[in-house]
């Protein structure tokens, strides 16, 4: 799989650029975050976006799945507007934003199809078709409906050959969310298991990797200077480890306190700040692109 497909077509994998595998740009959190959590205004999204491909990037991948606000046609809109290549997500988000009427009346199978229609047709009658499926989601625990969506998942993966995106975070869920995906025949090589930097343990991250699994540290936020430092050590023990070739880093912007519009971090930090944080920590200019350009253009089409 050499194309990946974005809400305006297919886009060679070499064309990608620098990419932010793991982003919001439209979303619905108000089950947890009220009013921070609701995002559907698009001259907003603009203005934040343009920063973006004003600092470099050429790719974002929006993993906002079913249950939390995705919207296709207005990613669409935002697209063409600011020249930024989106990837859309499918699937299915965890408890309580999962559907649990829609799963109680639908097979596993059915769930399936569903996804496998947003990635070969579109969502609904919108034309626009997801790139990725994910963030597929749990908590601490898979619970029995999130259970079947991973498989559901895996299922719309083998369909497609589309890569597999999940949230794992606090708990070192991801691996329990890769014994499932496997069990249904998938490749670990094309799963990434989201938010593994929230699970403060290098030994577990080594664990994903040599299960051949994509590590991403997406919550790259500048919170605090132990934050950066944390996630710095985070990387350089994957390097070390000789695992530099799956390391992915977003910044999981889903909140709208987080826009540069507001005072927050935006789309740009990871770019303008923590990226020069990784030379004077030691990463080569060389080290630095194969993170930010080789390693999810392989995540995202397969390729080697």
């Amino acid at each position: 799989m050499s194309h990946v497909m974005t809400v305006t077509g297919p886009v060679p994998g070499s064309d990608l650029g620098i990419v932010l595998p793991h982003e919001h740009v439209f979303f619905n959190h108000m089950k947890e975050y009220r009013g921070d959590g609701l995002m559907q205004d698009e001259r907003l999204a603009a203005i934040e976006l343009e920063r973006l491909v004003a600092a470099g990037c050429r790719t974002l991948v929006d993993v906002t799945s079913n249950g939390i606000g995705r919207q296709p046609e207005m990613l669409r809109r935002v697209s063409v507007a600011t020249g930024l290549q989106i990837v859309m997500g499918s699937g299915w988000y965890r408890e309580p934003f999962l559907d649990r009427a829609y799963f109680d009346a639908h097979t596993t199978d059915e769930v399936a199809a569903a996804i496998v229609r947003d990635i070969e047709v579109g969502v609904g009658d919108t034309g626009v078709r997801a790139g990725i499926i994910g963030e597929i989601a749990c908590d601490r625990v898979i619970s029995a409906a999130e259970e079947r969506s991973f498989r559901a998942a895996a299922r719309a993966h083998l369909r497609t050959g589309v890569t597999i995106s999940t949230h794992a975070a606090r708990w070192p869920v991801g691996m329990a969310q890769l014994d499932i995906l496997v069990q249904e025949g998938v490749d670990p090589r094309r799963v990434i298991i989201g938010h593994s930097d929230t699970v403060h343990d290098p030994a577990y991250h080594v664990a994903l990797a040599e299960r051949g699994a994509w590590v991403q540290f997406d919550t790259v936020d500048g919170d605090s200077d132990y934050d950066n430092m944390l996630e710095i050590e985070f990387i350089r023990n994957l390097v070390r480890a000789g695992h530099l070739g799956r390391i992915l880093l977003s910044q999981d912007i889903c909140l709208r306190s987080q826009f540069a519009t507001y005072g927050g971090i935006g789309y740009t930090f990871l770019l303008t700040h923590f990226v020069p944080m990784l030379r004077v920590a030691g990463l080569s200019p060389e080290q630095i692109t194969m993170i930010l350009e080789d390693n999810p253009r392989r995540a995202l089409t397969g390729d080697d």
